[in-house]
């Protein structure tokens, strides 16, 4: 047993931090959610007309859309066009390349591997790596949008009771509000100057962002475009419905938060005691290892802690 697997671990961390620093080099602040300022507003800063903006904005939305249904590289369109990535998929499929190529480099110059177990390794580091960071990206990104909606729904009922119309009322929205709904909801204003109807456009929303929160708005906008009502009480009534929902999900979370840590700890602690002990006494296996039982009980014990990792995460994936 060598360090071997420690050096693989440490390649493909490498290469995960690679692609956030080629995204933000290539990119820069305009791609951070952090960003006070959506990035609408800031296209609109800059003088570009609205149907520029517009269609700026759409472009990117879509583009990862026609690669969908291509194999292995659909599933990683699939993460890019939720996170909203600004990557087109062809640059997507050449950072995947390049990080295949330094990975297969990184792995011939660390390790004793075989020509085709580099291949193999490297083929999947550079493709785990782009999936992984484009799932953290899109699970960062849906998140921060639940948060912002009830926030953007109040905002809407506020200027609902003053006097303004709907279509006013989602124009503050995308002024005021960060990204990524702030944009989002001037897609929708955007569209709206162009004629189309904004029940339309916000179901159009909900198949780009899987936020059931926003299908709820989307069903309640178009029930009242059809049957009339105040649909300032009904906002406000959805507001405080998502808010109790973000508020029990926010308990749910803290309450299994040490459950979540525990079940980590007890599936990661013996992997890491594993790689202490050979870095620290490289040979204290070697009176085992040949015995005839050593590797079936080696298989025993890495089954155990996998199926301990999907036991630990259904003990606290509490449905509410």
């Amino acid at each position: 047993m060598s360090i071997e697997p420690l050096i693989y671990a440490v390649i493909f961390a490498a290469v995960l931090f690679l692609i956030e620093g080629i995204y933000l080099a290539v990119f820069g602040k305009s791609v951070r959610l952090e960003s006070r300022v959506n990035r609408r507003l800031q296209l609109l800063e800059k003088g570009e007309s609205r149907e520029a903006v517009m269609e700026t904005l759409r472009k990117e939305r879509e583009q990862h859309s026609r690669t969908l249904r291509i194999p292995v590289i659909g599933m990683l369109s699939k993460k890019a066009s939720v996170a909203n990535i600004a990557f087109t998929p062809n640059a997507i499929l050449a950072i995947v390349l390049l990080l295949i190529v330094l990975s297969f480099v990184g792995l011939t110059l660390f390790t004793s591997a075989s020509l085709t177990m580099r291949i193999v390794v490297s083929a999947a580091m550079g493709y785990g790596a782009v999936y992984v960071w484009l799932g953290s990206k899109a699970k960062k990104r849906m998140d921060l949008f639940e948060e912002q909606l009830p926030d953007a729904v109040e905002l809407m009922v506020r200027s609902l009771r003053v006097g303004h119309p709907f279509a006013s009322s989602v124009n503050i929205v995308a002024q005021e509000m960060p990204d990524p709904l702030g944009t989002e909801f001037g897609i929708l204003v955007d569209e709206a100057n162009f004629g189309a109807e904004i029940s339309d456009s916000l179901r159009r929303m909900t198949e780009r962002v899987d936020v059931q929160d926003l299908r709820f708005l989307a069903v309640a906008v178009s029930i009242q475009s059809q049957s009339g009502g105040n649909l300032a009480e009904i906002l406000d009534g959805l507001s405080k419905v998502i808010r109790s929902r973000f508020k029990l999900f926010r308990r749910v979370d803290a309450i299994t938060a040490e459950a979540k840590w525990s079940g980590w700890f007890l599936s990661i602690f013996p992997l890491l005691a594993l790689v202490a002990i050979n870095v620290l006494q490289p040979n204290y296996y070697d009176g085992v290892m040949d015995t005839p039982v050593f590797m079936p009980l080696a298989i025993i014990v890495f089954v155990f802690l996998t199926i301990n990792v999907f036991v630990m995460r259904m003990m606290v994936d509490i449905k509410v």
